[in-house]
């Protein structure tokens, strides 16, 4: 029997997330395991009056792209990549995955080359989303390769995605319009704010975000949602952080990672597994060893670690930075051919101070929004 939620959740990206308009070209990402939802999306496209552009990768490509791929391959961007994310109204991407360990072995100087290849993309679509020229989301399927990696089984993983993604599953726009408006409230608060101070296990950090403002989460650009972002000041971030959650990126999982920062730049960096893999990847290029957003978590539904980072950097009582490319609507210079989220949990003896002002206290706010 069809799972109805998969028609909610297509309608709910299709006509709230990205809202949809007549004769929007709209185009479609995702792998064949996702083709209920995929074709769900296409239908509500067409019934908005768009018109969608498919795309569905098969499982194991990218693997054997690695594997045979040259030097001149990896580094080869194809025209038809950068016409699309340069003139198409609306993305839609669903990630959804039979391996999500297809890629751990993977020599990370071919990932680096590829992704280098891809900065240009990058760089476009972010200009084009400030610019409210590009409406973009990004959510997920929930296949065996997840929930395995959430320790949990398929059912249960789909009510956890499900749940997350619509609160109220009977008016989940409903839920996401008020849940903005409260989380506004947070943005509002911080609006003018001048320097950010996170206290935690094996961390102290200050950061400088004068002139930058925050975003609110609302369900546009990811379900779920449920978080506020900024982009510090590139030269500010000062000290030291130690991530409580394995970092995830491409297959390879980096457990215990440990940054300094001096001047806004990463100056030492310790993993306690694959420390080879996060020392290449932020030597990707100039902007890799800078942070690009600095992020509070606040959707109370996620509470635990699944190892996929759409959930993972929204859990409430977290706050998650990313190194590389930031946002330009943030005010973020900050480019790179990466954007990497990294997650450390306040819950026990987390703060954050906000012009010498306690906000956060043990995974909580401390001002009433």
């Amino acid at each position: 029997m069809a799972d109805t939620r998969i028609e909610k959740l297509a309608d709910l990206l299709v006509n709230y997330s990205v809202g949809v308009r007549p004769g929007d070209k709209a185009v479609i990402t995702g792998e064949t395991i996702a083709e209920p939802l995929l074709k769900a999306i296409y239908a509500c496209v067409l019934k908005a009056g768009g018109y969608p552009t498919m795309m569905v990768g098969l499982a194991g490509l990218e693997e054997i792209f690695y594997r045979y791929a040259s030097d001149d391959q990896l580094k080869h961007l194809p025209d038809w990549q950068r016409e699309i994310i340069s003139t198409y109204d609306v993305r839609i991407s669903i990630d959804a995955e039979h391996n999500t360990k297809a890629l751990t072995n993977v020599d990370p100087e071919k990932m680096v080359m590829y992704r280098q290849s891809r900065r240009e993309l990058m760089d476009i679509a972010m200009r084009r989303s400030a610019a409210k020229e590009l409406r973009w989301t990004v959510a997920i399927f929930p296949t065996n390769a997840y929930a395995q990696d959430a320790e949990m089984g398929l059912s249960e993983y789909e009510d956890f995605v499900y749940s997350a993604c619509m609160p109220d599953i009977n008016d989940p726009v409903a839920y996401w319009q008020r849940f903005s408006a409260w989380q506004q409230k947070i943005v509002d608060w911080l609006k003018g704010k001048k320097s950010v101070h996170v206290i935690g296990p094996e961390t102290d950090l200050r950061l400088s975000i004068v002139g930058r403002p925050f975003e609110n989460c609302d369900g546009r650009y990811n379900i779920p949602d449920g978080e506020v972002f900024t982009s510090p000041v590139e030269d500010s971030v000062e000290g030291k952080v130690c991530f409580s959650y394995p970092a995830i990126y491409d297959g390879h999982e980096v457990t215990g990672v440990r940054l300094k920062f001096e001047k806004g730049r990463v100056v030492e960096a310790t993993a306690e597994k694959n420390e080879e893999f996060l020392l290449k990847l932020i030597d990707t290029d100039e902007g890799s060893r800078r942070v690009g957003e600095f992020a509070i978590g606040t959707n109370e539904g996620i509470t635990r670690f699944t190892r996929q980072i759409l959930f993972d950097e929204k859990i409430n009582g977290s706050f998650h930075m990313a190194l590389g490319a930031g946002y330009p609507e943030t005010g973020s210079q900050n480019k790179s051919a990466i954007h990497w989220d990294l997650i450390c949990d306040l819950r026990d003896g987390g703060e954050i101070w906000v012009d010498d002002e306690l906000m956060y206290q043990n995974g909580k706010f401390v001002i009433e929004f």
